[in-house]
């Protein structure tokens, strides 16, 4: 064990001194990896150093306490011992969860994507709310959002909406919401005061950039058209919106909020890197564990990862059979308590994962 920690300590050395070098700081790739690389290394260097630390004088109090004689002092360097042990022993559990290994995406940037999927009209304003909450939620963590691509319902809701979350933390926090959403309320579309259950699909995807995933050119059909709006009103004259078609993998991905073709079609790349590249770590991940599902399913009712019940003031997060009675709070972006218990939930089978 101390071999490693003293590997980790030489590495954050050399990473900090590589962070000034000169070649470094004009390759913007290597610059990214190695700034990366160090902060996530500096929390598990300060847990080491603060054991080390917090060991000698556990030690230092021993060796006091065997030499002197006067019962007082004995009294307050045996406090002093058993303090410095208690806090060895609980930062080296925290160091055990610091040294599990990283999730690859940690740091990128979030892709999300909410779409209306069972219920009609009130399933997309059921989108539109999970959207706001979203956005609530990241103002709250101090997240930067910028909207993609919104299609707006008939009835105020949306069909579809695709935005960008950039934050150090964001893909450790959001990476749990992906997965079908369904919702228990009475919907404003209902006259005899009936609560309905419909369903939006969240899709939580890491941005990728050119260096993580390689898209050939030739595997591309890319189609422009005149964008419009809501029920096929027209809102542009010229062909700025994009449809980028993936044809290996069938994947396709339309753009058309920008004026621009140029800018409509960056986004529509920018998407599809990040679905063809969380496809790939799901491949993998499908051949590492048999027991992985897929994040969005069908969309159905039966189909769930959480349930939203307005009735009840009532959120049941499935998973991890979690229930809080707080849900006006969570719909204006009070989400920690319910991703702090998935957080916790996912850093408990990991520990004992590497127990086994």
């Amino acid at each position: 064990m101390q071999d490693r920690w003293d590997s980790l300590l030489n590495e954050h050395v050399t990473l900090e001194s590589m962070l000034s070098d000169p070649d470094v700081l004009s390759d913007q790739n290597r610059l990214r990896d190695i700034s990366r690389r160090y902060k996530e290394l500096t929390p598990v260097v300060e847990c080491i150093n603060t054991i080390e630390s917090r060991r000698s004088d556990g030690e230092a109090a021993r060796e006091l306490l065997a030499m002197t004689e006067d019962e007082s002092e004995k009294e307050q360097l045996k406090v002093e011992k058993e303090s410095a042990d208690a806090d060895v022993e609980r930062l080296e559990e925290e160091l055990k969860a610091l040294l599990l290994p990283k999730d690859p995406n940690d740091g990128k940037p979030v892709i999300m994507e909410i779409r209306g999927a069972e219920g009609g009209e009130e399933a997309n304003l059921f989108a539109r709310d999970l959207y706001e909450m979203y956005v609530a939620y990241a103002s709250r963590r101090g997240w930067k959002t910028e909207s993609m691509s919104v299609d707006p319902s008939e009835m105020g809701g949306l069909n579809q909406v695709v935005f960008m979350i950039k934050g150090d933390d964001a893909w450790s926090r959001m990476k749990f919401e992906g997965g079908p959403h369904r919702v228990q309320r009475v919907p404003v579309t209902e006259s005899q005061g009936r609560i309905h259950t419909s369903s939006a699909t969240v899709m939580v995807l890491p941005e990728a950039e050119e260096v993580d995933i390689h898209i050939d050119e030739k595997d591309l059909q890319i189609d422009v058209y005149r964008a419009s709006g809501p029920g096929g009103q027209g809102v542009n004259t010229t062909d700025s919106a994009v449809r980028i078609t993936h044809k290996p993998t069938g994947v396709v991905v339309t753009m058309q909020d920008e004026r621009s073709q140029l800018q409509n079609k960056a986004r529509a790349m920018t998407v599809l890197r990040s679905r063809l590249l969380k496809a790939a770590q799901d491949e993998h991940e499908a051949k590492m564990s048999a027991e992985r599902r897929s994040q969005v399913g069908g969309g159905g009712r039966g189909e769930k990862i959480r349930t939203y019940n307005y009735k009840e003031n009532r959120l049941t997060d499935h998973r991890i059979g979690f229930t809080i009675y707080s849900l006006s709070d969570v719909l204006q972006g009070d989400l920690d308590g319910v991703i702090d218990a998935l957080a916790t939930d996912e850093r408990s089978r990991q520990l004992a994962g590497e127990e086994d």
